[in-house]
Parts: C-alpha cells; structure tokens; sequence
C-alpha cells in the first residue's frame, strides 16, 4: 500500500509485519510540460537530476549524484543520469538505491534533491514525483508528488533518518533554487 506524502509527513519505514526494511529505492520521475507554440504543443528536453547528500550530526560527509554515482562505503548507489526524463506517473527516471543495512552508523540522515540542471523552472514540468519503494519485493511505500510548477529550480525532496533501530522518511518538499547540489547546500541545512 502506497502512502501519498504531503509537505512535512514523516513514515516509519518499517515492513508491516514490524520487521525493518534493509533497502530502498529513491525513485525520480518527470516530464517536460506540453507549451503552446506558433506551430502547437511542443516539449522542450528538461534534465532533472536526483541527488542524496549523506550527512553525520548536520554536516555532510558524502554524495552521490550523477558525477559520483556511488557512495563512498557503497552503500547508497545512483543507477545513472537521465538527460530528458519521460516517465512521469509511470516508472522511474533516475534511481537512487539505498541498503540501510549498509549505511554507517555515523550517517544519521539523507537528503535527496532533485534539480534542473539545464535551469528550468518546475513551471517547465510535469507529473514529477519522488517515490519510496522497497527494494527486496518492489512494492512503492510512498510517493511525494510535485504538484503545481514553480519559479524555482530545484527541490528539497525528502529525507531518510535515524529513529531509534530503525529509519523514518519524511516529504520535505521544499522548493530552492540551483542547478547542482552544491547550489542547494544552504537550502538543505534547516531541514536537518
């Protein structure tokens, strides 16, 4: 069962049988919005970008984004840039694997963003999500949906942390500005 996740909705991440889960995947999915030209609709390529920043007591400590697509200790992996996107409410543009299992105990959150590298706006785009899915069995946990476009380039969109012996998501769902993680660091820091 899919939970739909509103801006600031923290989940357990535990499986329904009170086991925890050992990895996930961060899935990302978008279009280009349909504009209206001189000669019909047309779309124009938008290559959005997921990226997770690994973070130890608020200070980052890793990445893993389209120019390092693998964490340090191999335990949070990206499966590859997607330059154009195009599936929307389907499946996944681009991935960000996660075995919790895996994650050092000095990583105590992880933040994944997603920006437009090629500087448009998310006026520019539709049907973009972001999507919890267990990876073990393939069932979506959650799904955070970038409802509405904005003048901004990028979003925080959520993040995995430390609860106890186990891990909690929660949608962030906070708009930015920047084409790279980099860009977006100060933006990430109140959401720790």
């Amino acid at each position: 069962m899919t939970v739909n996740l509103t801006k600031g909705q923290a989940i357990s991440l535990t499986k329904g049988d009170g086991g925890s889960l050992t990895s996930v995947r961060m899935g990302l999915g978008w279009q280009a919005a349909k504009r209206r030209g001189l000669f019909g609709s047309r779309t124009r390529e938008i290559d959005l970008d997921a990226s997770a920043v690994l973070f130890a007591e608020k200070q980052p400590v890793d990445v893993v984004f389209f120019r390092h697509l693998q964490s340090d200790d191999g335990s949070v992996r990206h499966t590859g840039d997607n330059l154009i996107g195009g599936a929307g409410q389907g499946g996944d543009d681009e991935s960000i694997l996660v075995d919790l299992q895996r994650v050092p105990v000095h990583i105590d959150q992880i933040v994944f963003t997603v920006n437009s590298f090629t500087g448009q706006t998310f006026q520019e785009v539709q049907n973009a999500f972001c999507r919890l899915v267990d990876e073990t069995n393939g069932q979506e946990l959650a799904r955070y949906t970038l409802d509405g476009g904005g003048a901004y380039t990028a979003q925080i969109m959520a993040k995995v942390s430390r609860s106890g012996s186990g891990w909690q998501m929660t949608a962030l769902g906070a708009a930015a500005n920047g084409r790279t993680f980099q860009d977006l660091m100060p933006s990430i820091v109140p959401h720790l």
